[in-house]
């Protein structure tokens, strides 16, 4: 397997610290309200990272912080006229519902930013004993000179990082890339006792002291979108390895960003969807086909027309099921021919191309023209495509109710069909026919379906 790391720049073989065991961290989460469709694309993509590593046999040892503390939460607060922690137990609540209605797994570990607030304060304490923190007036700061390798991950040069968008100036900071490891109380805000006074951590210094305390010093992979590189990322660097001497991480992997219609998402160009919304209007698997259906180091562009795309594409995977019959059969054992291993084969060798899920979804394609081919292919292969495909596309999430959707599939088809005899009723009524016409009207009555003539039309329902 090879994996395109951050940090390198380049694809690298992956080689985990444990064999067979794969421990990996996500950026969750900043509990302040619903996350929109931007930040569901991490959330999906490391979802797929942590299922195909179990495909292969792996242990992974997985964790999603929640962070529960923040500046944001506390504008919420105010905004909602609630505290804190009513905001974020408000918005926790919802992220577990909104991420399994996705089919996202919930993770080994999803700790709080609140649970921790000692082993923080304790983390902080050994940065400012080592000298590489210093503390102003209530603040404590990272000093990133004295951090040689501050920079490496974004690949940016501390003279380079002056006072403008992203750093504020600061005049009791020492350098202005300086970041914040304790934030000062203010008046009416969340705080907590510490040596230099009461407030709360810092953002970076939360995931730092939550990923190795659930990892260790040095794990595997640390994943996220592309825009928390900077600083967030490369901050989690130097306070880790500042202390330990240690790499920190040995992967480091980020997903591209989401477009809204070519655009970049922002409430100020009123294209900002959070992804409760975007459930209302699309099939969980069709969000996930979507996003699937590009390389995550890509950017992607949401609009209607993919999200059609998306939305036919799952459908012909389970027209296709439901043509075969596939609840019929689907939990036998089934020994697969060669020719089928073949296309597990290819499934394997696009992830392990740095998780090229785009050429992975083609391989379902591929298995899924076999079961539609009734002409050129038997029965029997026909069968083991359709069990190739939903368990390859299980890796991806996909297929996870396949018993509920091909019912959901199958009475829809039901429907169309009554339809179509209702049309085929009208046309003998026409033709006076109506020995045919109360045919169809007493054989749908036999299978539990009653006919209604109003005036304009014709209503069915089922009956017992």
């Amino acid at each position: 397997m090879r994996i395109y790391n951050t940090l390198s720049r380049k694809k690298e073989d992956f080689v985990p610290i444990n064999q067979g065991k794969i421990k990996m961290y996500c950026c969750g989460p900043t509990v302040y309200n619903y996350f929109h469709i931007g930040n569901a694309r991490p959330f999906l993509f490391f979802d797929v990272v942590r299922r195909y590593f179990e495909y292969l046999g792996n242990e992974v040892i997985y964790v999603m912080n929640i962070t529960d503390i923040d500046d944001k939460l506390i504008d919420q607060s105010l905004r909602e006229k609630k505290s804190v922690q009513e905001i974020s137990q408000k918005y926790i609540k919802a992220f577990y519902e909104d991420t399994k209605a996705l089919c996202i797994k919930p993770a080994v570990f999803h700790p709080k930013a609140t649970e921790y607030i000692g082993k923080m304060i304790k983390f902080i304490k050994e940065l400012e004993n080592k000298g590489f923190a210093y503390e102003k007036d209530g603040d404590v700061y990272f000093s990133v000179e004295e951090f040689k390798e501050y920079g490496k991950l974004s690949h940016r040069k501390i003279e380079d990082l002056k006072v403008g968008a992203r750093v504020k100036a600061n005049l009791n900071k020492k350098n202005p890339a300086d970041f914040t490891l304790w934030k000062k109380a203010k008046a009416g805000e969340p705080e907590w006792g510490s040596p230099w006074g009461k407030g709360r951590p810092g953002w970076h210094t939360e995931c730092v002291v939550m990923s190795q305390d659930l990892l260790g010093e040095s794990f595997d992979i640390h994943g996220g979108g592309m825009d928390l590189q900077f600083p967030h990322h490369e901050n989690e660097i130097a306070q880790a390895e500042a202390l330990s001497g240690k790499p920190m991480v040995n992967y480091w992997m980020h997903n591209g960003f989401l477009n809204i219609n070519g655009e970049k998402m922002s409430k100020s160009l009123d294209n900002f969807f959070i992804t409760r919304d975007i459930l209302k209007e699309y099939e969980p698997e069709t969000i996930r086909f979507f996003f699937l259906s590009k390389h995550y180091r890509s950017p992607i562009d949401f609009n209607d027309g993919l999200m059609e795309e998306s939305r036919n594409a799952m459908a012909n995977f389970y027209n296709s099921l439901t043509n075969i019959s596939f609840l019929d059969f689907w939990k036998d054992d089934i020994e697969y021919s060669p020719e089928i291993l073949e296309f597990e084969k290819k499934f394997k060798d696009s992830m392990n191309d740095d998780f090229n899920t785009a050429k992975s979804i083609a391989t379902l394609f591929e298995l899924n023209k076999i079961i539609r081919n009734e002409n050129k292919y038997s029965l029997k292969i026909r069968k083991q495509a359709a069990m190739m495909m939903t368990k390859l596309g299980r890796v991806l999430g996909f297929f996870e109710n396949i018993d509920s959707l091909i019912k959901a599939e199958t009475d829809h088809l039901s429907g169309d069909l009554i339809n179509l005899l209702i049309e085929y009723r009208n046309d003998f009524k026409v033709d006076k026919n109506w020995k045919m016409a109360d045919k169809i009207r007493n054989d749908l009555k036999k299978i539990g379906i009653e006919l209604i003539d109003k005036k304009d039309e014709v209503v069915w329902k089922k009956i017992l």
